[in-house]
Order: structure tokens, then sequence, then C-alpha cells
């Protein structure tokens, strides 16, 4: 995963995209960072696609106190599935993160 990423498209360019309905309107971001909340799109649990605001980062299933355990943001493509941290959210929990564009700094 990257560092950074933008998401400069229109709410209506998203909604069309991923046919959504009643998108909550959002500005431009061109330097969307770790732990800042960010659109996902995923299940709502009955096969429909549904928009979720999230904060970026993952917490592992298996942590026992979530605040105080500092969010994961980055996995390497090649073993990620292997991993405990993701595999159970690689198999089970897929979501879609719209973005114009993704970099390093």
């Amino acid at each position: 995963m990257c560092g950074r990423y933008a998401l400069v498209e229109t709410t209506e360019a998203v909604e069309a995209l991923y046919n959504l309905k009643n998108l909550d309107q959002f500005p431009p971001r061109y330097n969307i960072a770790p732990t800042q909340p960010i659109l996902m799109i995923g299940s709502d649990g009955a096969s429909q696609i549904a928009p979720i605001l999230v904060r970026w980062g993952l917490v592992p299933s298996w942590v026992k106190e979530p605040g105080e355990f500092s969010l994961l943001i980055n996995a390497r493509s090649e073993s990620a599935a292997e991993k405990p941290s993701f595999r159970n959210a690689m198999r089970h929990r897929r979501m879609l993160i719209p973005a114009s564009g993704y970099y390093e700094w």
C-alpha cells in the first residue's frame, strides 16, 4: 500500500462508477494520510454495494485493546495472505478504496 493517496473525483462521478445511491458530498482531497477518515466501498451484508466511512488503518481481530494498538497501514503483497495480522481480513473482509492516484514522499 502507498503512504499517501488522492481522491479528486466528484461525488457524482464516484456514485456513477460504483452504482451507489445517496453518497454524502465530499471535497477533493489531494493528500490523504494514514489514520485519516476515508471512503471505502463494500458489501452491506445483503449483497448490496455500500459506501462506508472508515479510519485508514487495520486493527487485527486478535488485538484485545484496540486503543493501545498502532494501526497497521502497510503489508507486503507477497506475504500478506500468510501473516496473522492480515490473513483473515484478506479472506473475509475485502473492500474497495476509490482513489485518483497514490504516491510516496
